[in-house]
């Protein structure tokens, strides 16, 4: 859909707002606002409006509700499922500038910190208090605070401390009428009423524009120890994932690539994997395990009683050679999107049906595309499988693959959605998850809180 054009008086009072620098409407300007990094997903927007702080976003929003004009807020443009990007012509609310990060709180191992604040300058900023962020994910140096709060993102760390949701204990957002909601004392226990920070993470900006979020912090795990570990079958790494979270109390990260990616990665780092050999139905883990004191005796004690599972094991404990064993895995999204331009499938399944999934999902998809390439990696710790399909040469597969494969994991009892959200990518698809009663009342408080529908209106409800 073409962007529509804004009246030159609206133009005129935003500028008086934010500076007219902080007013876009240059066409060569406002298009890489308008596509996200995977260059799946692109539109184009009339204007580009960068507030820099809340005070700048809630006069914003109040000027762009009176002249009717729909709004995406965006961060980082570092999602996957077309949410963050203008596909029909809105206007962009960038929040880049809301940037400010807050003295920590270290009696409460808390901070307030901008919308805007990416995830390398969070870690950063606390890192000096000897405290850290308890989300953590490849896209750290671009994907902003607030953007990771509305996705709900989660990274390689849920297994240890939850889901972006879960470090939020405050939050201060702009509704759609330019109105300021704030609650940001960040007190562990306040039972005052709704959990506004709670509904607005995972919302994906359909319910407010977050502008400041209060994160709880934990103590830093300075010792750390790191093991690629190879086996000959998908269903064997589930089974040693199992056993690991059962027996490393320390365990931080439990990461798994799968043979196609595995072979795709290492030809992008140009090195072998240093154990286990490519074929088909091999898979390997990374996991680390992080402790105020030295944690290798018990990762390598864990690892030891795997002996009828495991292929063969890398240990490494400097930064140096810890950072070879993740290359292969924190370069595997790069190494995808180098090779062309994927459908990216985010989902989770149950413990038990997950060897059966990364078995059974590439006969589902070349079902539907026979030329298709399936690509899998993924959060082994907690379920969650990055679904990755390139066509030949790189080229998009099939539109039904997306369908095929969110059908599959739905039929296995898994979720469609693991971090990345629904956007529009997967708008067709939420049935699937949620009965006719939820989305019901999904559309009762999008309504309550956005009657006219301006906030992000194509992405998450159908």
């Amino acid at each position: 859909m073409s962007a529509v054009a804004i009246a030159p008086a609206v133009m005129d009072e935003l500028a008086d707002i934010v500076g007219p620098a902080h007013v876009l409407s240059d066409p060569e300007i406002t298009a890489g606002y308008a596509i996200d990094w995977t260059r799946r997903f692109a539109g184009s927007t009339p204007l580009v409006v960068r507030p820099g702080d809340t005070a700048e976003t809630a006069a914003v929003m109040g000027v762009l509700a009176a002249a009717h004009v729909a709004v995406v807020p965006q961060g980082g443009n570092t999602g996957l499922v077309g949410g963050s990007v203008p596909l029909a012509g809105e206007a962009v609310l960038s929040m880049r500038r809301l940037a400010a990060c807050e003295p920590v709180d270290e009696l409460a191992s808390q901070v307030t910190l901008g919308a805007g604040v990416t995830l390398t300058d969070a870690q950063a900023h606390v890192a000096a208090s000897g405290l850290s962020v308890g989300v953590d994910l490849a896209a750290r140096e671009s994907a902003t605070v607030g953007g990771m709060v509305a996705t709900n993102a989660g990274g390689i760390n849920v297994l240890r401390y939850g889901a972006m949701r879960a470090q939020v204990v405050g939050i201060e957002a702009v509704l759609a009428n330019g109105t300021v909601v704030s609650h940001l004392a960040g007190l562990e226990k306040d039972n005052t009423g709704y959990d506004l920070g709670s509904l607005l993470a995972g919302s994906e900006g359909t319910l407010g524009i977050i502008t400041r979020v209060r994160l709880r912090l934990h103590p830093t795990q300075p010792e750390r120890a790191t093991a690629l570990l190879a086996f000959r079958t998908a269903a064997d790494a589930v089974s040693a994932a199992a056993a690991l979270r059962r027996s490393v109390a320390s365990l931080h990260a439990l990461e798994a690539v799968f043979d196609g990616a595995m072979a795709l990665v290492s030809e992008h780092l140009g090195v072998t994997p240093p154990v286990g050999t490519l074929g088909d139905g091999a898979a390997w883990l990374v996991a680390e395990a992080a402790a105020r004191t030295d944690p290798s005796d018990e990762l390598g004690a864990a690892v030891a009683e795997l002996d009828d599972l495991l292929v063969d094991a890398a240990v490494a404990l400097d930064p140096g050679s810890r950072q070879r064993l993740w290359a292969f895995r924190e370069n595997v999204t790069e190494a995808i999107s180098a090779a062309g331009i994927p459908h990216k499938l985010d989902v989770t399944l149950p413990a038990a049906r997950l060897a059966e999934f990364t078995d059974g999902v590439a006969d589902v998809i070349r079902a539907v595309d026979r030329d298709a390439r399936p690509l899998l990696f993924g959060h082994l710790g907690d379920g969650n499988v990055h679904v990755n399909v390139l066509g030949p040469g790189g080229s998009e597969p099939a539109q039904e693959v997306d369908g095929a494969v969110l059908h599959y994991v739905a039929e296995l009892g898994g979720s469609i959605s693991a971090e990345h959200g629904i956007g529009t990518a997967k708008l067709s698809q939420l049935h699937l998850n949620r009965s006719e009663a939820e989305l019901a009342a999904f559309g009762a408080i999008k309504r309550a809180l956005d009657p006219a529908g301006l906030l992000n209106p194509n992405v998450l409800l159908p």
